[in-house]
């Protein structure tokens, strides 16, 4: 590929059942990828001193992976979280 016009190009060529769809709400628009403040206390309440995999807190908070990811995330990046090997993480 040389330029955007080729990028366009190859683009124009997938099959649209093969592109992702976003999840909407009733209104047809985005639904938000903000995390309510009591999903974010219920995985904070999860994290502790000991790595405990990831999938546990998924399963225990009963929030989606998504939400679970996302509040990790923040976490790690506010240097809170520590990740540790075989998908584990724990509290800084």
């Amino acid at each position: 590929m040389q330029n955007a016009a080729d990028v366009m190009e190859a683009i124009g060529n997938i099959d649209p059942r093969m592109v992702r769809q976003g999840s909407f709400d009733f209104t047809g628009e985005p639904v938000s990828s903000d995390v309510a403040a009591r999903d974010r206390d219920v995985v904070i309440a999860l994290l502790g001193p000991v790595a405990v995999p990831v999938d546990e807190i998924i399963r225990l908070s009963g929030l989606s992976p998504a939400v679970v990811q996302t509040v990790l995330l923040e976490l790690e990046l506010a240097g809170r979280l520590d990740r540790h090997a075989g998908g584990r993480v724990s509290r800084s």
